[in-house]
């Protein structure tokens, strides 16, 4: 079979599949004008996420027998068009899954003490302790939204805590040793701390809103490391200012481009407060982005082509 790379990838990707006898060419410049004209000419694709592959993408991948998508989520691609037409969809949460739950805890446990307002403030010569008195995880219920890959490797890093943790998903029997599947209602009442970790789809997308944020019993803390168009930013703002929320932990911002490559070129006055607020921090969609992961992620794209096609 010929593959087309398209994304920079561990080289592990392109050495196991010429194992296997695949042929493999690799363009990681031409635009999706360019790959959408020969890609006629290949059985596979491997993407990560420079260009959505939409159904008049998939029209003209005449032969396109599967596409690998070197990351968690397939939103990029247009699954159910993809799937009518026989293309087998090989992506890899399993790949990521610890990078994202050790990323949520770090952003946690550096919100609840202050380490980043702290570390700013030192810098600029400011030495104030009792403004940056933290607070402790011990004692806390922390609530996991979507308990997938990404939910429950953050419950398995939280259990050397004295903490409660529920899990809410929309299907049913997931709750294991580490987390307490509950309803919505309980999730809201009991939470301290809510952790995203859904898929971005139709019932995710603008998911925390104002409605959903006043819905809790209790002020909370926010992590987002899922997908930014979970969270309506100027939502989140107005929590913040009225203490709802009590800070947020954002690896992914509503702003981003489709491919997740890049943000934004205008910068929203939601933004704006963001970046100054003292109890936020951000990061450029990096939460799933380590040394061990870029292999992990591609030594399951491997594996799973390899299932179906060898």
């Amino acid at each position: 079979m010929k593959i087309l790379h398209v994304d920079t990838n561990h080289p592990l990707l392109i050495e196991q599949f010429a194992e296997l006898g695949f042929e493999n060419h690799e363009d990681y410049t031409s635009s999706k004008e360019e790959i959408e004209a020969k890609i006629h000419l290949y059985d596979g694709l491997v993407i990560r996420s420079r260009f959505t592959i939409d159904e008049e993408f998939l029209n003209k991948a005449i032969n396109l027998k599967f596409i690998g998508r070197v990351g968690a989520g397939l939103e990029n691609i247009a699954i159910r068009h993809a799937k009518e037409k026989g293309v087998f969809l090989a992506n890899a949460p399993e790949g990521n899954r610890n990078a994202v739950g050790e990323h949520a805890l770090g952003m946690l446990l550096s919100l609840m003490n202050n380490l980043t307002k702290a570390h700013r403030e030192v810098r600029k010569g400011k030495w104030d302790r009792e403004g940056n008195r933290g607070v402790e995880l011990d004692g806390k219920t922390i609530g996991i939204i979507g308990y997938g890959n990404m939910g429950k490797a953050f419950a398995q890093k939280l259990k050397g805590f004295d903490v409660e943790i529920l899990c809410y998903d929309i299907k049913g029997g997931v709750g294991d040793e580490n987390a307490r599947q509950v309803g919505i209602l309980e999730l809201q009442q009991k939470s301290d701390v809510i952790s995203l970790h859904v898929p971005q789809n139709d019932l995710s997308i603008g998911m925390v809103n104002t409605e959903f944020i006043n819905a809790f019993s209790k002020s909370f803390w926010l992590i987002n490391t899922a997908r930014g168009k979970c969270v309506v930013t100027k939502d989140l703002v107005e929590g913040l200012k009225s203490g709802k929320i009590l800070g947020a932990g954002l690896d992914v911002l509503e702003y981003e481009k489709k491919s997740f490559e890049n943000m934004f070129t205008k910068r929203p006055k939601p933004f704006k407060y963001l970046r100054k607020a003292g109890n936020v921090i951000l990061t450029p969609h990096v939460g799933g982005w380590t040394v061990e992961s870029k292999e992990k992620l591609a030594q399951t794209i491997v594996d799973k082509i390899k299932a179906e096609f060898c």
